[in-house]
């Protein structure tokens, strides 16, 4: 397994590194900037492919300028990952599904993970690549698997929830109806372009459509519950 440096909080620039970019000393914004960039790079290339160079010139810093704050092109891919998995859960946390019904709760659930895959296929590469690299480097990430189990955490609340009014059926566990969830709104974007190319006639233009909205919504509500009708 690789071993990686895990970055710190947002450090200032020594003299030397600002004088070399010409950069001001705004670490935080510099750092959100070498994110963004990288997300791409990493997502488009994969970690083998993607190059430091072209990440520095797109953000108009240095190697060593990146390498300073991240330690390493392995610590920066970690960091896209770690910032790609926080964007995901801060907005998720933000629904504020315990103010709604368990059924509610669950679609919009289901809904809010749907749009946010089809609109960030970037973290849909990301998760790709990281399978390819057998979730080595997602491994070791500790905020990583505390954000996810927060997010397993608002599913058994909604499930339970669901349970105590009867609307949902027993026998579920919280991760088999995340894994549901993450299954169909996966697909639809990851095999976007295959599934297009094999069925010409359901290829999408601009975003992800092989499986419609409504009808992840329904299969989900459908794999839940206890009154969905046809």
């Amino acid at each position: 397994m690789n071993q990686l440096v895990h970055f710190e909080e947002p450090k200032s620039l020594t003299p030397e590194v600002a004088k070399e970019t010409g950069r001001t000393n705004d670490p935080a914004r510099t750092m959100a900037e070498i994110l963004q960039v990288a997300t791409h790079e990493f997502a488009d290339k994969g970690l083998t492919g993607a190059r430091i160079d072209e990440i520095a010139a797109a953000t108009r810093t240095s190697k060593r300028m990146i390498y300073y704050y991240f330690g390493s092109k392995d610590g920066l891919y970690l960091a896209v990952l770690e910032d790609a998995y926080r964007r995901m859960r801060a907005i998720e946390a933000d629904l504020h599904l315990d103010d709604l019904p368990p059924l509610e709760a669950l679609q919009k659930l289901v809904e809010f993970t749907y749009d946010h895959h089809r609109d960030n296929e970037d973290f849909i590469r990301l998760v790709m690549n990281e399978n390819i690299q057998r979730g080595d480097y997602l491994r070791q990430s500790h905020s990583i698997q505390q954000l996810n189990s927060n997010a397993i955490q608002s599913v058994r609340a909604v499930y339970e929830r669901g349970l105590l009014e009867g609307v949902f059926r027993t026998g579920l566990d919280p991760v088999d109806i995340h894994s549901a969830i993450s299954a169909f709104t996966f697909f639809n974007v990851s095999n976007r372009h295959t599934f297009g190319v094999i069925f010409q006639e359901r290829g999408s233009k601009d975003k992800a459509d092989t499986l419609k909205r409504e009808h992840v919504v329904e299969l989900i509500l459908r794999f839940v519950s206890h009154h969905i009708s046809a």
